[in-house]
């Protein structure tokens, strides 16, 4: 029922145009028309403004917004060419030391190459020494 409140026919209207005319009076009807343009002027009006000012507050939270995230943005940044500093320097270390070790090792493997034909002959000379000492020591 609440509809049909806005659903107004011929009759009605004309009874409303009628009571209208009759409380206001032929000549205060285009003043009241005229203050309501100025009312609805003045609404509009305001709304403009309010929206105005919310896009303006917006505006500002929205550059504080895109300055933040440029700051952190960069500090992401910074931090991590910083770790990718350290990382790069620790794996040159790394691989330093790994080449000196390799380099220790070389060393050592060719010395002990070096080493080992000596050994060897020590060791048949004292086999032999030792076969002919047991011989000397059989034929006596």
């Amino acid at each position: 029922m609440g509809h049909t409140i806005l659903a107004l026919g011929g009759g009605e209207l004309v009874l409303v145009f009628l009571a209208f005319l009759l409380l206001f009076g032929s000549s205060k009807i285009p003043e009241l028309a005229k203050g309501l343009g100025k009312g609805l002027r003045e609404f509009k009006k305001a709304t403009d403004d309010i929206k105005r000012e919310i896009s303006n507050s917006t505006g500002d939270i929205t550059k504080d917004i895109t300055e933040s995230a440029r700051g952190i943005r960069q500090n992401i940044s910074d931090i991590t060419s910083d770790i990718t500093s350290d990382v790069n320097q620790n794996v040159r270390d790394i691989n330093r030391n790994i080449n000196e070790s390799a380099g220790g090792v070389n060393q050592n493997i060719a010395d002990a190459k070096s080493e080992i034909p000596t050994d060897i002959n020590q060791s048949t000379e004292d086999i032999h020494q030792n076969i002919n000492e047991i011989t000397d020591n059989i034929g006596s």
